[in-house]
């Protein structure tokens, strides 16, 4: 049984490709974070050394092991949680590590039928370890299949894009992942559907938040300085600014996380105006949105969410983190005004 949700077109497509026995020796895939990517991964590995008629079984002792990362052939590689020194953590998957995957891939299986290598983020290869997977990729091996999952494959090589076949995995919909949240991991129903809806389509997202309070606790102080910003004046405004801009140099998603946060609240508010309360993202708080949305008119909410858009992508352009998330502040009008 394939533990991806959705995504029923890509997982049809593997299937085929294990029955008819044209599985390729390398896939891309492609989606944002949380989507299912290692679920899917760790699915085909399963399929590809599962000892039951009907692949992936889940329940035989090779399909155990890769679910319990204990199988001597299927290998994740990634960046390393300690890093090169307390000083300077590694951002980068190095050529050693990939080095490393070359000599274990020119041995045959040990345990199963399939060598299966799982490289995670794969953007965050460095131009080294790139060329040197490129020759890898070139040069097929038997019974060995690489898989490259990557929230953005332009960041990727295009020679090594162009040796892989590429699996898109979208986000899914919110009605999909209410379903699989009350019928595959027992949620109640008014949990499953604001989760559905924070999530963004990213179920793994919601099985986090469905299981660490900590996940909507961290939302809740975020949507309180949120709304606590748009009542301030200015001053406390810039100095929100200069403190988000302190943690932008230090960790640039937080900053990111925010933004996206203040999108989807000022989204909330255009649906509202707009008569689509059943739409918004936040259903936790609508009548503080309908509240909010008095006091303002729709040409201040759309100029809101442009500013909220500009300023995200200056930041990616690294532009003065401080400067444009003082004009941010700036863009956000009093209410009633």
């Amino acid at each position: 049984m394939w533990q991806v949700v959705g995504q029923t077109k890509v997982v049809s497509l593997l299937q085929r490709s294990l029955e008819r026995e044209t599985v390729a020796h390398a896939y891309l895939v492609v989606g944002p974070p949380h989507v299912g990517k290692m679920t899917l991964a760790l699915d085909l590995a399963k399929a590809l050394n599962c000892e039951a008629s009907d692949p992936p079984c889940g329940m035989c002792d090779s399909c155990q092991k890769i679910a319990l990362a204990k199988h001597a052939d299927v290998q994740i590689i990634g960046l390393s949680s300690d890093g090169n020194s307390v000083d300077k953590p590694r951002v980068e998957i190095s050529i050693d590590q990939i080095r490393q995957m070359q000599h274990s891939a020119s041995f045959p299986p040990f345990e199963g039928r399939c060598k299966v290598f799982i490289i995670d983020r794969a953007e965050l290869l460095s131009d080294e370890a790139a060329n040197c997977l490129l020759k890898t990729l070139e040069e097929p091996v038997g019974k060995v299949v690489f898989m490259l999952l990557t929230i953005n494959d332009r960041l990727l090589p295009a020679t090594v894009i162009s040796r892989c076949q590429r699996l898109e995995l979208p986000p899914l919909a919110a009605t999909e992942v209410e379903a699989a949240l009350k019928s595959r991991w027992g949620l109640e129903p008014q949990k499953a559907r604001l989760l559905a809806r924070l999530c963004h389509g990213c179920l793994g997202w919601a099985l986090s938040a469905a299981f660490d309070g900590g996940l909507l606790q961290q939302r809740a102080e975020r949507m309180d300085r949120l709304l606590s910003t748009i009542e301030a004046d200015c001053e406390e405004r810039f100095a929100y600014a200069t403190q988000l801009a302190a943690q932008f140099s230090q960790n640039r998603r937080l900053v990111q996380e925010i933004l996206d946060l203040w999108l989807d609240y000022w989204r909330d508010l255009l649906l509202i105006k707009a008569g689509c309360d059943d739409a918004i993202t936040n259903a936790d708080m609508l009548a503080t949105l309908v509240d909010q949305a008095k006091g303002y008119n729709l040409f201040q909410i759309k100029s809101v969410i442009n500013s909220i858009q500009a300023a995200d992508e200056q930041l990616r352009q690294n532009a003065n983190p401080r400067l444009v998330l003082e004009v941010l502040m700036l863009s956000i009008p009093r209410k009633g005004r």
